[in-house]
């Protein structure tokens, strides 16, 4: 059968591009473009690290050729998805997104795997800060304004956030020990009711992530009183952080971070950092990120490892300190 000139023209350039890449010289380039790589999320779909892990993904579909699948693996407060991660073979085809948790859960519970051994760190992904909040209703316009009343008022003002165990309630803890002020913690099971009890005035603040609070904040429905971050927030440059506030060893931020399981080799690391480096600072990344109040990180490797260690270190002595025991 004698095919139309236009479709053998199509035909004969698809094998010819097929040929270019199968052949040996490009064998290696070949395998690694078709094989899908598999990212780990151990928290539910439509969460901050789920939202992250499907931008990065696009991203680096789009721009360097290579399937990325995200896949949620709930459960545990994270410890499902990750310990599936750390029994993965080591060949760059399982990736892990995860937060603070990794560092946090192993002071709260005993754990089927090692969070400083069990993973190679790839890179600290993105960061979003903590902010402690008031109802707009609140008399105290300032964090020194609330923890003057708070020692005034020993045990009568209450803080929210989501608990135990999480970011936000050790920042709480780390707060209330700076500032030597009995506050009330109160957990929640989650950022919503947290956030609506806030509202409603039954409890006296919060602690919780931007992203979490930034449309009450620009509805004038909550007030900023401080964020925990080193650094003022683009999103509320005029909200002073805790540093300066009176507390200039405080820092807590939320972050993600990516991780591959132990002994990837080292080049597939570092082929991989740097897809999700490239990803992270692409400008059409910007308007995507600033949408959910996320900021690029950029730190990756040994750093991140340096990184890892601290963080597990300065949350483990105020986990031990204020006895916050897992669920």
């Amino acid at each position: 059968m004698k095919l139309p000139r236009r479709q053998f023209l199509h035909l004969a350039a698809g094998a010819a591009a097929l040929t270019l890449v199968m052949s040996p010289a490009n064998h290696g380039a070949w395998s690694q473009a078709t094989r899908p790589i598999r990212i780990v999320v151990p928290f539910p779909p439509g969460g901050g690290s789920d939202i992250l892990a499907r931008l990065l993904a696009d991203q680096i579909g789009r721009t360097q050729g290579q399937t990325l699948l995200v896949e949620n693996r709930a459960g545990a407060g994270s410890a499902v998805g990750t310990e599936a991660v750390s029994r993965a073979t080591p060949d760059g085809s399982t990736l892990l997104i995860n937060t603070a948790t990794i560092v946090i859960g192993p002071h709260l519970n005993k754990l089927n795997y090692d969070a400083l051994v069990s993973f190679e760190p790839v890179c600290l992904l993105a960061t979003t800060p903590l902010v402690v909040s008031v109802n707009s209703a609140s008399p105290y316009r300032t964090l020194a304004e609330f923890l003057s009343a708070a020692r005034a008022k020993a045990g009568e003002l209450s803080v929210a956030s989501v608990g135990p165990g999480t970011t936000g309630h050790i920042a709480f803890e780390k707060l209330k020990r700076a500032s030597h002020v009995d506050l009330t913690y109160v957990p929640y099971s989650g950022t919503a009711p947290a956030v609506n009890a806030l509202l409603g005035e039954h409890v006296s603040a919060m602690v919780a992530e931007l992203p979490a609070v930034v449309e009450q904040l620009k509805a004038g429905k909550l007030r900023a009183l401080a964020v925990g971050s080193r650094a003022r927030t683009e999103a509320l440059p005029q909200v002073p952080t805790i540093a300066e506030s009176g507390y200039p060893d405080y820092e807590i931020d939320v972050w993600w971070g990516l991780f591959a399981p132990a002994k990837t080799p080292p080049q597939t690391i570092t082929q991989t950092a740097g897809w999700f480096s490239a990803a992270l600072h692409a400008s059409e990344m910007r308007p995507k990120f600033a949408v959910q109040e996320l900021y690029p990180a950029r730190m990756c490797g040994a750093d991140f490892g340096a990184f890892l260690r601290k963080q597990y270190d300065d949350y483990g002595h105020i986990i031990h300190e204020a006895n916050i025991k897992g669920q």
